[in-house]
């Protein structure tokens, strides 16, 4: 018989394998969607999951209309969001059905796929930073976090692809830095340009990730001023088909994407609640579509931009408390009420979803902390994330699916906690 070391050794082995890990999350996630499709109506999922902007868009490219239509009425060409996640839906939409069950299952495979996979640049990131161990815990934390499995499945937006594109761009920016090669700027720069034509929020991190590793160039002595403008450049150049597409539609620039002034509005106005129900919004009132209508995209945000800025600067107590209000729904999980809602709750499976957000927001700055104090020098590009990603969100609209981006960097600051508050406990 195996001695008990020996065993010891092979289950250490087996729950660091990178494989295993991914094996158990696609597991896990295939599981939920099992269960989910089982006792929801297939006729249901067939349409109503597809019925929001990036669905609409889908079947607008879908039929032949083109990049347009995000409310389910023909309402012509868009800037809504960034291209590429629309493009995938409609790619599955032609190849199985137009409003199939079908499709429903390969947009759910597309993204279980994109969850499962970015435990593979978090596990690396996290071998960067304090080796095998802590790899394989923010891995393993990834695989059971509650966000990405409902995410996978109950949500046809890019969350999934973003998170996957979130850790890779964490891993390459570590890879990166101390290279002098212009051909992994380039794929670097490559790597943005996709990111941003997925998720524009995110490009509030490109200047500090790669600034962060132009710097430790710099420091090194390496080339980096010329493999910084080859990253930036390229980064651009991804985006200038899309920014010439949307001149030519709306005779204006429009970079990335159109809609800040109507993220504004809905979040702040007079009806504003920090739990948004859908007012004030074109694909739910049919006032506001009409005004959309009426007045061309551009000039609608334009519009809904200025009234938001107007009440916000006139109604500061208001604004303190839904801010206040946003900042706990976005780090709770997605309620306002993180304690009252886990004590009145009888779902097992909800207090999860909150306990294991609460405790990766707080794990989060636990390790940030850890991070800091040992001076590591990976510190400053996982504190962008958490530090500044989240300040749109604060200013508009709350919900956990706009975190997903930067939740395999929480995973990591959480296995970070976990690792130093454990060693700490060793020492003692």
């Amino acid at each position: 018989m195996p001695s008990r070391a020996a065993s010891g050794n092979w289950f250490r082995t087996a729950t660091t394998s990178l494989p295993v890990i991914v094996l158990a999350a696609l597991a896990i996630r295939v599981a939920f969607a099992w269960d989910f499709q089982a006792h929801t109506p297939h006729r249901a999922l067939s349409a109503l999951p597809f019925l929001f902007e990036s669905g609409n868009i889908a079947y607008s490219l879908a039929s032949g209309h083109g990049f347009g239509s995000p409310f389910r009425v023909d309402t012509g060409p868009t800037a809504w969001m960034t291209p590429l996640y629309p493009m995938l839906l409609s790619g599955i939409m032609r190849i199985l059905g137009i409003y199939t069950f079908a499709s429903w299952v390969g947009a759910v495979a597309m993204n279980i796929c994109f969850s499962t996979l970015a435990c593979i640049p978090l596990y690396h990131a996290g071998k960067r930073v304090g080796g095998a161990g802590l790899a394989a815990g923010a891995a393993w934390l990834w695989a059971i976090f509650p966000n990405a499995i409902l995410l996978s499945f109950e949500s046809l937006w890019d969350a999934s692809l973003s998170a996957l594109l979130g850790a890779t761009v964490v891993w390459a920016t570590f890879r990166l830095a101390g290279t002098a090669r212009a051909r992994g700027w380039s794929a670097y720069g490559f790597l943005w340009g996709t990111i941003l034509m997925v998720n524009a929020a995110v490009s509030s991190l490109l200047p500090l990730m790669l600034g962060w590793a132009a710097y430790r160039n710099w420091k090194e002595r390496l080339p980096w001023m010329r493999n910084t403008v080859f990253a930036c450049g390229i980064a651009i150049l991804c985006c200038v088909p899309w920014t010439v597409r949307n001149y030519l539609v709306f005779h204006s620039v429009v970079p990335l994407r159109s809609t800040l002034g109507l993220q504004l509005w809905v979040g702040n106005n007079p009806d504003a609640h920090v739990v948004w129900l859908g007012e004030h919004h074109p694909i739910h009132d049919t006032a506001e579509r009409r005004r959309y209508v009426e007045l061309g995209e551009i000039a609608y945000m334009a519009e809904k931009g200025r009234n938001a800025v107007r009440y916000m600067l006139t109604h500061p107590r208001h604004e303190a408390e839904l801010i206040r209000g946003r900042f706990v729904m976005l780090w709770s999980g997605g309620t306002p009420r993180p304690i009252d809602d886990f004590i009145a709750s009888h779902s097992a499976w909800f207090r999860y979803v909150v306990l294991f957000n609460l405790c990766t927001a707080l794990g989060a700055l636990a390790g940030l902390v850890f991070l800091f104090r040992r001076r590591n020098i990976y510190a400053f590009p996982l504190a962008a994330g958490p530090v500044v990603f989240p300040f749109a969100y604060y200013l508009t609209l709350a919900s956990p699916r706009y975190r997903h981006p930067i939740d395999p960097v929480l995973m990591l600051l959480t296995a970070v906690a976990i690792a130093e508050s454990a060693r700490l406990l060793r020492v003692r």
